[in-house]
């Protein structure tokens, strides 16, 4: 059986090049080539660079490497075909127009759908918040409303202004918590990359998760690693936290511990791993837990979709994701991170 990769040539640069670029790169059976446009500063060229995908000067240069197997033209120029034709090696295969039109349909189908995956998941985390948002929001309107009766009868000016200023206190507590919450529902993970402090992202989904899950009974252990920083979508790397936080809170049953650890190796590679000492993970079951639909939580718990987008946000990222559990003592997700080039910028989010 062949296992050589299929060697692609890109040849545009716009939208329907950055679409193949995003889609080719994550299958392990395709090798992109290079990409070209007779436009040095289509955009494309420079989501090339940042996927280390070789930038070809001139659209002849590319199509006529000897490793090339298959063309794809997405320039809709229509002088660009017969160049091809002309130019192209014997043996290599060219995919334009209508094909290409509706392989482009097809990775937008595709991205709307996942996009729209993303953001149901969410929506149902947040279902599952619901007792936690309402104790949190609970607690501060109650504390309003004793002060507020307090102040009706209130004669001494010192303890209305103190009171006044409990109050205050209060309000803002609450739409800290509304804004919190709002702005993590409205996050569709469409963003640019660029440098995500994955302590600083860790610690912003542990407090978004404890409004699904309770901590009370748990002892959190942090270990992490300085400049523990990856190349990433902020939004995308906040959601997949949540999701294993989330998860691993609802594995312990009665007391437990939840461990958060980054580590950074020699090589420059980073990782992140979130472990808890809960019910565990049978074996038979490692197969499936990042299929989309499966889920062992009870009816109305799980949508099935959590780990499914983790495992979709890490494999676009070219990280690698693994598990390691036993039943009855605990699981732990660790994250391989690819390695950072030292040229990207250093403003971690």
């Amino acid at each position: 059986m062949n296992t050589s990769p299929t060697k692609i040539a890109i040849v545009g640069a716009g939208k329907g090049g950055i679409a193949l670029l995003e889609l080719l790169h994550q299958i392990p059976d395709v090798e992109i080539v290079g990409i070209a446009d007779k436009d040095p500063t289509a955009p494309g060229l420079k989501r090339a660079r940042d996927l280390n995908v070789q930038v070809a000067e001139r659209v002849q240069d590319l199509i006529q490497n000897h490793g090339v197997n298959l063309i794809m033209d997405v320039t809709g120029d229509p002088s660009m075909g017969p160049l091809i034709h002309a130019t192209k090696r014997p043996g290599s295969e060219v995919l334009s127009g209508a094909a290409t039109r509706l392989l482009w349909n097809l990775v937008q189908h595709q991205s709307k759908l996942e996009a729209e995956l993303f953001q149901a998941d969410k929506l149902a985390g947040l279902g599952s918040f619901a007792a936690g948002i309402a104790h949190d929001i609970n607690n501060p309107l109650q504390l309003i409303l004793g002060l507020a009766e307090n102040l009706t009868d209130e004669q001494d000016l010192d303890v209305v202004h103190e009171q006044a200023r409990d109050i205050t206190e209060a309000v803002k507590r609450t739409s800290a918590l509304c804004r919190d919450l709002t702005s993590y529902a409205r996050r569709d993970g469409a963003g640019e990359v660029v440098p995500v402090n994955l302590n600083m992202k860790m610690d912003e989904a542990l407090k978004i998760a404890r409004y699904a899950v309770t901590l009370q009974d748990i002892t959190v252990v942090k270990h992490y690693a300085e400049a523990a920083t990856v190349i990433g979508n902020p939004d995308e790397l906040l959601h997949v936290f949540v999701n294993l936080i989330t998860n691993a809170v609802q594995a312990i049953t009665k007391r437990g511990t939840l461990t958060l650890q980054t580590t950074v190796g020699p090589d420059g590679g980073v990782s992140a791993s979130v472990s808890d000492t809960g019910c565990g993970i049978p074996k038979e079951s490692f197969s499936k837990i990042f299929e989309p639909l499966y889920t062992t939580k009870p009816p109305g718990k799980g949508t099935g979709l959590g780990l499914y987008n983790v495992m979709s946000v890490i494999s676009k990222m070219e990280g690698h994701i693994c598990v390691e559990s036993d039943v009855g003592v605990g699981t732990t997700f660790r994250i391989e991170f690819p390695q950072v080039q030292p040229t990207m910028p250093c403003a971690p989010l």
